[in-house]
């Protein structure tokens, strides 16, 4: 079973879309690669139209699951501790946003898609 899109499937469904912000939502997670949450999070001080790049927060966190009994790091499936071989229960998890930033290069018909969508003020 195919797990992605084809180019044509994605100008199909941006065709399909009603509105601006549609076919924009779809273009960027196509063209850019981004995940859905990034996407939404874009401001348009993230976007440098002189030198058409955007730039991305990556929005991923990272759960650090540790043993109760000897504070040793557990992996999502481990049964058993690897330091103290105690049966895990329950594992203290420690969630670890990550601050990364990518820049990445848009392509000029996507960047006026984007002018005419902060034109408008976001509207449909």
């Amino acid at each position: 079973m195919k797990t992605y899109l084809e180019p044509e499937e994605v100008r199909l469904l941006e065709e399909a879309a009603t509105c601006l912000r549609d076919r924009l939502l779809i273009r960027l997670l196509f063209h850019i690669g981004c995940r859905i949450s990034e996407a939404l999070a874009i401001k348009v001080e993230d976007i440098d139209f002189e030198h058409h790049t955007i730039t991305i927060l990556h929005l991923k966190s990272h759960i650090r699951l540790s043993c109760r009994n000897c504070g040793a790091r557990l992996g999502q499936r481990h049964r058993f501790c690897p330091a103290c071989g105690d049966e895990v229960g329950s594992t203290l998890s420690e969630d670890r946003p990550q601050q990364r930033m990518r820049v990445l290069p848009i392509d000029p018909s996507t960047l006026q898609m984007l002018r005419d969508y902060i034109k408008r003020g976001g509207w449909c």
